[in-house]
């Protein structure tokens, strides 16, 4: 069966279901993109930045300022712009941004449950509609006449929303959950590495040395 045939045979619900289809396949490459970028770079910029932190705070701090595209470097940057800020304050700093990230990290996540919510209820709509539809054209007393097999063609017809639903929650599903999963390892990354900038700091604080940029 060719698609065009595919999505006519669907019914009316193919419609919305084509349109949720594009709209998270858009947004599965937004994320991609997204993850990608932050995987790829975060450790080795962080590693580098508690280490240059060790010797020179100034260095760590213009290190972050180029790197202000990923969120933990947004976050640090948050703590250290702080000027002559106590342990607690800048502890503080540090949970206020990684608060503010969040969002920017589940990005899309409710769209991502909305669709995969919907799309079956959908493909079970057409399903309904489409048997309501083959079987208001039967006939007591037409069995294996041409009504019985236009309702047998659709019956068969109105699955293809069912099976076109499914196949939209299953393939979202999937990268929703591959999303989920690198938000969870994120936030765990932000706390160990949030946790290691603080003890850095409060060491020297307690020296009385220089706090972040100076």
């Amino acid at each position: 069966m060719q698609a065009t045939n595919w999505f006519t045979s669907g019914g009316i619900v193919m419609v919305p279901l084509l349109g949720f289809s594009i709209l998270a396949v858009a947004l599965i490459f937004e994320r991609i993109t997204f993850w990608t970028k932050v995987t790829k770079r975060h450790d080795r910029i962080i590693r580098e930045v508690l280490t240059l932190y060790r010797r020179s705070p100034r260095a760590a701090f213009l290190m972050l300022e180029q790197n202000t595209d990923l969120p933990i470097a947004r976050i640090f940057l948050a703590a250290l712009e702080l000027e002559e800020a106590t342990p607690e304050e800048f502890r503080l700093a540090l949970e206020s941004a990684a608060q503010a990230e969040i969002p920017l990290l589940k990005r899309f996540n409710t769209v991502f449950e909305t669709i995969i919510s919907l799309a079956p209820l959908l493909g079970l709509l057409g399903t309904i509609l489409g048997l309501i539809a083959s079987f208001a054209n039967l006939r007591l007393g037409d069995v294996g006449g041409t009504n019985t097999t236009n309702v047998t063609g659709g019956i068969s017809e109105a699955l293809i929303s069912t099976a076109s639903g499914l196949v939209v929650a299953i393939v979202t599903l999937m990268f929703a959950n591959t999303f989920r999963g690198l938000y969870i390892r994120q936030i765990a990354l932000i706390q160990e590495y949030g946790g290691q900038l603080e003890l850095l700091y409060r060491r020297r604080h307690e020296k009385g040395g220089s706090y972040a940029s100076t």
